[in-house]
C-alpha cells in the first residue's frame, strides 16, 4: 500500500515542477492562470493535498478477490468479505468453501488469490513457495446430541472413543446408549487438526465421514448418542459442547491456553502478502488493523496478532 501512496506523491510533485516550467517560459495562459494557483497553494494547509491524495488512492481502490478452502472459516471468511466490500465498493470478493486441502492447492497453482485453511501448512506446501498468514486462532469445539447426559471427557476418553475402544456412552460418563463416532473426509482441515492435536493420524473409526462442518452439526444434532467435532465459532443451541478436561470450548480459556483443541486460521498465499496484487495486500491490512481484529473476535474466535 505504500508503495501505491509513494507513486501518487511523486505525481504529484512531477505536476508541480511542470507548473512551475511552464511559468518560466513566458506563457500568457500559464501567467494569467499562475497568480490564482499560488492564490490556492496559499490557501491550502500544508500536507492538505497528499493528504486528500492518500484518502482518494484508498476510496479508489478496485478490483478483485477470490478466496477457496476451508468449510470452518465460512463464517469468518463471509463476514470479512462483506465488511471488506461494503468499505471499498468497487471492490468484489468471491468466497468458495471446499476444504482447506483444495484452497492450498488453488492457492498454489494461482487460480485463487486466497486458499483458506483451517490449519498449518505441511512443509512441503511451504516448499512450493505457499506462504502460511495467520489471521486467527479457532477452537475445536467436540460437540454431542443434546440429550446426551455427559458433560465432559478426558483427553484419555476421547482418543477412545475416536479409535474405537469406548464404544458405549457409559463408559464416559453417560447414559448406556451407543456411540455414534462423526468426523469430517479426509482433507479436511479440521480433520487433520482434531486428528494430529490427539495423535489420532488414520486412527480414528468414523461411523460417518462428511464434507463440511454444517453437515457435521446437523448430523449431531439429529443423531442421539452422536460425537462430532466443529470450528467453535459455529456453535449453537442445535448440539451440546462438551468440556475436555473440565474446560470449557470458549475464547477465553482458548487463549489462556487450557482448552487443548485449537488450531490457526490460515489464509495462504503463493508468495509473500508484499508480493500480492495491491488489493490483497489491503485485505490483509484491513485484517491485521484494529477494525479488523474486531471482526475476529465478533465471530467467536481470537486475534493472530
Amino acid at each position: 500500500m505504500k508503495k501505491r501512496y509513494g507513486k501518487v506523491f511523486a505525481l504529484v510533485g512531477t505536476a508541480a515542477l511542470i507548473m512551475g516550467s511552464l511559468a518560466g517560459c513566458g506563457s500568457s495562459n500559464t501567467e494569467t492562470k499562475a497568480p490564482e494557483t499560488q492564490a490556492s497553494a496559499a490557501e491550502t494547509p500544508a500536507g492538505t493535498t497528499a493528504a486528500a491524495s492518500s484518502e482518494e488512492e484508498a476510496v479508489d481502490l478496485k478490483g478483485s478477490i477470490s478466496m477457496v478452502g476451508s468449510t470452518s472459516m465460512e463464517k469468518f471468511a463471509t463476514a470479512l468479505g462483506e465488511i471488506f466490500m461494503e468499505k471499498y465498493p468497487d471492490v468484489t470478493v468471491q468466497s468458495e468453501f471446499i476444504g482447506s486441502g483444495a484452497g492450498i492447492e488453488a492457492a498454489g497453482n494461482g487460480s485463487a488469490d486466497i486458499g483458506n485453511s483451517s490449519r498449518n501448512l505441511k512443509d512441503e506446501e511451504k516448499a512450493n513457495g505457499i506462504a502460511e498468514n495467520i489471521v486467527a486462532i479457532d477452537g475445536i469445539a467436540v460437540v454431542t446430541h443434546t440429550d446426551n447426559t455427559a458433560e465432559s471427557l478426558t483427553k484419555d476418553e476421547l482418543i477412545n472413543i475416536y479409535n474405537g475402544t469406548i464404544t458405549n456412552w457409559k463408559d464416559a460418563g453417560g447414559a448406556d446408549q451407543p456411540i455414534v463416532v462423526i468426523g469430517r473426509e479426509a482433507g479436511s482441515g479440521t480433520r487433520s487438526a482434531f486428528e494430529e492435536l490427539l495423535k489420532l493420524e488414520d486412527a480414528c473409526k468414523y461411523s460417518n465421514e462428511l464434507d463440511s462442518t454444517g453437515a457435521v452439526m446437523a448430523k449431531v444434532a439429529s443423531t442421539p448418542g452422536s460425537i462430532g467435532y466443529v470450528s467453535l465459532d459455529v456453535l449453537d443451541d442445535s448440539v451440546k459442547a462438551l468440556s475436555l478436561e473440565g474446560t470449557a470450548p470458549t475464547p477465553e480459556n482458548i487463549k489462556a491456553g487450557s482448552y487443548f483443541l485449537s488450531r490457526p486460521f490460515v489464509m495462504a498465499t503463493k508468495g509473500e502478502i508484499s508480493e500480492q496484487k495491491d488489493v490483497v495486500q489491503a485485505l490483509f491490512e484491513f485484517i491485521y488493523s484494529d477494525e479488523g481484529k474486531e471482526l475476529v473476535e465478533s465471530v467467536g474466535l481470537i486475534p493472530a496478532n
